[in-house]
Formats: C-alpha cells, sequence, structure tokens
C-alpha cells in the first residue's frame, strides 16, 4: 500500500476521545515491549510517528493514527505489565475493553506475539478473549531477525498450538528491523478493510 499520508488524530483516555467519522479501524494488541509502536511504524514507512519506548508500560492511552485519510491503525496500551498500580491496570483494562466491545467501525486486530518468549498466559487470555468476543484477529509474531531460521520454524509451531489456531488462523512473521513480512502482513490488513 501507499502511504501518503499518516498521523497521529486522537490519543484517547476515555471513550468520548473515540474519532466519531466511522472510518475502519485496524487495532494493535499485545503483551509491552513486544514491538507494536515498531511494527506500526515500519508499515507505514515513518521512523517515529508511533513512540517507542525501552520502558514497558509506556503507552497508556489508545492512539489512532489517520493513514491516507481513509482509515485508522489504532495503537491499544501493553498488556501484561507488571511495574504499575492496580488500579492503572485496571483503568488500561476497561479502556481497551470498552473500545474492543463497542466499536462498530473496527474491522479486525493484528494481535503480536514475541518469538524470542512465545506466548504468556496474558496472550492466551487474550487470544480467548478475542475469540469470545467474536474479532477478527490476525496473529503475528515480532522480532524474528532475533531467532535463526530453524528456531523461529520451530516457535511458530509452538505459537500455533499454544494459542490453538487451526490451520485456516493466520500466523504471520515480522520484522520491524529488516521489514521482512510487511507485505504479507499488508496484503492481510488490506483484506480486512475490505471485507465490510
Amino acid at each position: 500500500m501507499q502511504i501518503r499520508q499518516a498521523e497521529l488524530q486522537v490519543g484517547a483516555y476515555s471513550r468520548k476521545d473515540f474519532p466519531a467519522d466511522g472510518l475502519p479501524e485496524i487495532s494493535f494488541l499485545g503483551r509491552s515491549n513486544v514491538g507494536k509502536s515498531s511494527l506500526i511504524n515500519a508499515l507505514l514507512n515513518r521512523k517515529n510517528l508511533a513512540r517507542t519506548s525501552s520502558t514497558p508500560g509506556k503507552t497508556r492511552g489508545i492512539y489512532f493514527y489517520r493513514i491516507n485519510d481513509a482509515f485508522y491503525f489504532v495503537d491499544l496500551p501493553g498488556y501484561g505489565y507488571a511495574r504499575v498500580s492496580k488500579g492503572m491496570q485496571q483503568g488500561w483494562r476497561g479502556l481497551i475493553e470498552a473500545y474492543l466491545e463497542g466499536r462498530a467501525s473496527l474491522r479486525g486486530c493484528i494481535h503480536l506475539i514475541d518469538c524470542r518468549h512465545g506466548p504468556t498466559e496474558d496472550d492466551l487470555l487474550m487470544r480467548r478473549w478475542l475469540l469470545f468476543h467474536r474479532l477478527v484477529a490476525i496473529t503475528t509474531v515480532t522480532k524474528i531477525d532475533k531467532l535463526s531460521r530453524s528456531a523461529l520454524v520451530n516457535r511458530m509451531n509452538e505459537i500455533r498450538a499454544a494459542l490453538e489456531l487451526t490451520a485456516a488462523d493466520p500466523l504471520l512473521p515480522f520484522s520491524a528491523r529488516t521489514g521482512a513480512g510487511r507485505d504479507r502482513l499488508w496484503k492481510a490488513i488490506n483484506g480486512l478493510l475490505k471485507e465490510k
């Protein structure tokens, strides 16, 4: 996809902050430090549009990036980071659930799993939550440049089994550093945008 325009439209800290223009949305979710911001930047060919941080748990709102005035990428707060207060974790959870459960313009979710660690209990809970709410999800394995080819194949098989993905469920490898997997992920995203 040719990216002509990409900008942060709004950082939402409550439901009333969500855009009301009805443009289709693709959300990105995963554990803290899974590489969401880096992946978004790599997809959009931007270096610092989505802010990356070495401090997990830094994303505290839901960030809506308007792309080509046609759709949004939506960066959700990372889950599973223990060094923030329980109250803050509950606040994030409520905000994320309010978005995912009631967003008519949401076309699908990109669920990110770090290839170095495989799925955590939080990842498994998120997978079950997405299935329960019948949300379309594309599972994407990040940071694939950190593993050898054979180790990556083994890890992808482990992830598919742990998440109970069927043969029809996509499991896409991606490296924000090298760009590997970018075209396949864009093809999947375009498919989601055209579904409705």
